[in-house]
């Protein structure tokens, strides 16, 4: 399927409007943006699709979910609330000021990924004026050093000055060898059959020059076929040597496809990895279909798979109808190889389907500012969330326009079937938990099936767990430093853990003196458990031990309290409660009006010695 090379506007904007000053001209934008949704600040503005309260917090969300951004408000509002969040201009999301009258609308990031197109779209809504800054697009409506999605610049320092001819109004030259030009053409660029600065488009291995800037459309599909468990080296060399020995660049390549069978191969991604292109796959009725335009087709592989031919065909699937089959079937020991060439940029997006991943984030106590940006850009990545519907409620304007599938509290084992299930099917999942994915949450649960069940597909999916601040650490930071020793973690619930098992770590954390941190300290129906918790730890320590009783963390309702381990009581925790029980030498002090509550190492010790 070929992919316009054009510059796209955009869909799904967030229209931010801060008042009524500026909620005539949102609304209008709104209407004249695709899927475009108001956001409005709370009291301010009402009937918005999204509300809410703290309008920095609210867009840095936005920005780390890489949503598009137009905002009906001061251009400053929206540099200090993303500039710390501003990294990488290849991967910056879309940022737009219009200003409230609606005269002007001002890329202020993200020019070349839709800023642009966004500023002129809103201008043209609103009778104003878009204040396009970037020399390339203003003038020429193309910036060569970033194309658009599906072309790569193979020798970027020739780009300023083809740029700087054209802005000038020299001759520079056209060769089209492979994808479609249109998008060069668009604007003011005027081409030249010869000139003495040239631009190729080409799928050939070309380094271009100080003279010839060379622009690779990803016009090539990259076919391969393997035995079960070859070695990623052998796979990476035919596949290098196949495109080496046709003089073919491996920056064209959009996409490395293959059998669904050989989904789960590490060689095949490994490979598509190396060349910095997805790997796509399609069933075998789909390549079936194929068998007329192979040039090799295969009885012997018809009866192990169930298509005449893997390689070329999934080449020729990839590249869609209009392709040709440039290079047939090279063969390795244990592999396949072949390419097949579209006449225009290949969306890999568009065709067959992916592995399928499944990223298990931690997204910390809750609130935005202890949440990871990685867990955000799995997040942003995902188009399936699943998880506990309050989790998936905390991810606020991350969760929009996502596919949500929410379970009550107790159903993990659903859960995860659930996301494993989606993300079989090459969707990209992601499984939400609370605090650390891996810490008496998620992770251990899709691990546990992924053991259990021995499913084909599920094991073909790649998985990932993404950490987060686990409630230990956020409870530790309230207080001080209470593990700043060794410590260890207990869950006081006995669902699955049995009361004897339990005990016994209690009683082995109590002799070792370890601070403990307990999870799942009581229940509605658990109310004795952190009572004989507190008892057991009484045995090896001193009455007075500082407790910190930590509920709602990172959350409204937040609560840290300090008790002695003697006083602690069941009503002072709930499931919502972290507890963390001192060791004999866990101290608690005041420096001013607060309270600190730390686990000495010996520091004092050491420098007395050294003393």
């Amino acid at each position: 399927m070929a992919l316009s090379a054009a510059p796209r506007l955009p869909r799904g904007a967030a229209v931010i409007a801060l008042g009524p000053a500026g909620e005539d001209v949102a609304r209008r934008l709104v209407a004249a943006l695709p899927g475009a949704r108001l956001h409005g600040l709370a009291g301010r503005v009402a009937d918005a699709d999204v509300t809410f309260d703290a309008t920095a917090a609210h867009l840095r969300a936005l920005f780390r979910a890489r949503a598009p951004i137009v905002g009906v408000c001061a251009a400053g509002i929206l540099i200090r609330a993303v500039a710390p969040l501003v990294a990488d201009k290849r991967e910056e999301a879309p940022v737009v000021a219009v200003a409230a009258d609606g005269s002007a609308a001002v890329p202020l990031l993200g020019g070349h990924h839709g800023a642009n197109a966004l500023a002129r779209a809103a201008a043209e809504a609103l009778g104003g004026t878009a204040a396009i800054t970037t020399a390339g697009e203003l003038r020429l409506g193309v910036a060569l050093d970033e194309p658009p999605a599906g072309w790569a610049v193979r020798n970027a320092e020739t780009a300023k000055p083809v740029a700087a001819a054209l802005l000038a109004g020299a001759s520079v030259a056209l060769v089209v060898e492979a994808g479609d030009a249109g998008w060069l053409r668009e604007g003011g660029a005027r081409f030249a059959e010869r000139a003495p600065l040239t631009v190729r488009l080409t799928a050939r291995d070309l380094a271009g020059s100080d003279h010839e800037l060379v622009l690779h459309p990803a016009v090539l599909a990259l076919g391969v076929g393997c035995e079960r468990g070859v070695e990623a080296a052998e796979l990476g060399d035919l596949a290098r040597k196949t495109l080496a020995g046709q003089g073919l660049a491996a920056a064209a390549v959009s996409c490395v496809a293959s059998l669904d069978l050989k989904a789960g191969e590490p060689a095949v991604h490994a490979l598509a990895a190396g060349l910095g292109a997805p790997a796509r796959f399609f069933d075998a009725a789909a390549l079936e279909a194929l068998t007329p335009r192979l040039a090799n087709p295969s009885e012997a592989v018809f009866q192990a798979v169930g298509c005449h031919g893997v390689a070329e065909a999934a080449a020729l699937a990839a590249a869609g109808p209009r392709a040709s089959l440039i290079v047939a079937k090279t063969r390795s020991p244990r592999a396949t190889c072949a390419v097949a060439q579209a006449p225009d940029v290949i969306d890999a997006r568009a065709v067959g389907r992916s592995r399928g991943r499944l990223c298990v984030v931690g997204i910390g106590p809750g609130g935005d500012a202890w949440r990871s940006p990685e867990a955000d850009a799995a997040v942003a990545a995902a188009g399936d969330l699943v998880g506990y519907g309050r989790y998936l409620d905390l991810l606020g304007p991350l969760a929009e326009g996502k596919a949500r599938h929410a379970f009550a509290l107790g159903e993990e084992e659903a859960r995860a079937s659930a996301a494993l299930d989606l993300a079989a099917e090459g969707r990209d999942v992601a499984l939400v938990s609370s605090g650390d994915a891996g810490i008496y949450a998620m992770a251990t649960v899709v691990l546990e099936l992924l053991e259990r069940e021995e499913r084909a597909d599920w094991r073909r999916v790649e998985v990932a767990v993404v950490p987060g601040i686990s409630a230990l650490q956020a409870a530790a930071a309230r207080a001080g430093a209470p593990l700043g020793h060794d410590f260890c973690a207990i869950s006081l619930s006995d669902l699955l853990t049995p009361w004897s098992a339990i005990e016994a770590r209690l009683k082995a954390a109590a002799a070792g003196d370890f601070v403990v941190a307990l999870y799942n300290p009581a229940s509605s129906r658990r109310r004795t458990g952190l009572a004989r918790a507190r008892d057991i730890l009484l045995e090896g320590r001193p009455e007075d031990t500082p407790v910190v009783v930590a509920r709602n963390l990172g959350r409204p309702g937040e609560t840290v309290r300090t008790v002695s381990l003697a006083a602690l009581a069941p009503d002072d925790a709930d499931m919502l409660t972290l507890v963390i029980v001192g060791s004999s030498r866990t101290r608690r002090f005041t420096a001013g009006a607060r309270a600190w509550v730390y686990t000495p190492r010996g520091h004092a010790a050491k420098r007395n010695d050294t003393a």
